[in-house]
This record gives C-alpha cells, structure tokens and sequence, in this order.
C-alpha cells in the first residue's frame, strides 16, 4: 500500500517520504497480521483452555519486545476489556534480580532458559516475541520449554529465521524492525480478545474454575 504524506514546506520532503516510508511497512505488517487470523483464535482459544486447567503462561523478549511480553502478562494477570478471573502469566525479565545473577553467573543468554526450567512445568505456553528471530537468549529459551514439555509460540519479523524454526508455531510479519514490533502489539491485543472471550464462555457453561 502507498502512504502519501504531504509535507508542509519543501524542507520537509525528506521527513515527509521517510514517515510514509514507515507507515507503507507497518501496512505491509498489520495486512500480514490479518492473514495470520486464524493462528491468534487458535492460540487465544488454547491459552484460555490451558490456563483455565491451572496451566501457567511465560514471556520473554529483549528491548522493546521484552516490554511487549511485560504488557501480554500483566493483560492476562489482570484483564483486557471485561471482568474475568486472574490468570498466572511470568514476564521473564521483569524479576531484574534473577536476571542479572543470572546472567553474571551463567551469561546473558541464559538468563531466560534457567527461568524456564524454573518456573515452567508440561503443558505450560512460553511466548516469545523478536523482531529479528536471532535472540540466542530466545532461542536457548525455546531448547528449554521443549525440554520440560512446555509449548512454545513466537512472535517474529520475516521467514526464515531461527527462532520461528525452534518453536512449535511461529506468527511471522513483514516490514521493517518497528513496523513488525508495532503489529505485534495489535496482534497481542487480538490475542487478549479471544482469549477473554474463551474464558467468558467457558466460565458461562460451567467449565474450568
């Protein structure tokens, strides 16, 4: 899609192409999230099932995917548009503590698989989110969800990368770093609406809690 924003001035071309340059990318993304539709109702509607059974979901990612996989959990702890049961969610790197022995004592890239094997039992969901799919504390993060029989999802830019290899199932968007971040918020947003609305039914036909 071709995004045209006027500039106000002829100092401004520049400025003007380079958002519209932008905003193309994050068009290209969400237009690529919509194709991934039918992949966000299956996982919302097994996250609601599995954590309606005790289950517990982990998250983890690094710079501004780590603050993406903070907001997953705390919508899943507290609530996304509607009254509902808390549910257990750990943003991996929010326990600055454990991250930082962990990674003084084990490496950086550590410092979410030994939280995983801490905190994660089978039939547990880890999401991960990257942008470029070639975090190696993300991907040792995965080897170790598989190992304790946890399922495994990320969020990522284009195919092929690592971390969409090393998963269970992966949601894969084009654009630039910024505009697959930006859609991964959408797409977390999409996640939360089925995964309450799951939870909502279930609860109404006396399923779960």
């Amino acid at each position: 899609m071709t995004v045209t924003i006027s500039p106000r001035s002829a100092t401004e071309d520049a400025a003007a192409a380079l958002l519209s340059r932008h905003v193309e990318s994050h068009l290209d993304a969400v237009e690529g999230l919509t194709r991934e539709a039918p992949a966000l109702i299956a996982w919302g509607t097994e996250l609601a099932d599995r954590l309606l059974r005790g289950r517990r979901l982990l998250a983890a990612g690094n710079g501004g995917s780590a603050a993406e996989a903070q907001h997953l959990t705390a919508e899943i702890v507290g609530r996304f548009d509607g009254e509902r049961p808390p549910f257990s969610a750990i943003s991996l790197h929010s326990d600055t503590s454990s991250v930082t022995a962990i990674a003084n004592d084990y490496g950086y890239d550590e410092v979410f698989a030994r939280q995983v094997r801490a905190h994660g039992r089978a039939g547990d969901v880890l999401v991960l989110l990257s942008t470029s799919g070639r975090s190696p504390n993300l991907l040792a993060a995965a080897h170790a969800a598989r190992s304790i029989g946890a399922t495994t999802w990320a969020m990522c830019g284009s195919r092929p990368n690592p971390l969409a290899a090393a998963v269970d199932e992966a949601l894969c968007l084009p654009g630039i770093p910024a505009a697959v971040q930006e859609a991964h918020l959408l797409a977390l947003h999409l996640l939360c609406r089925v995964f309450d609305e799951r939870v909502r039914s279930r609860l109404q036909a006396g399923a779960g809690r």
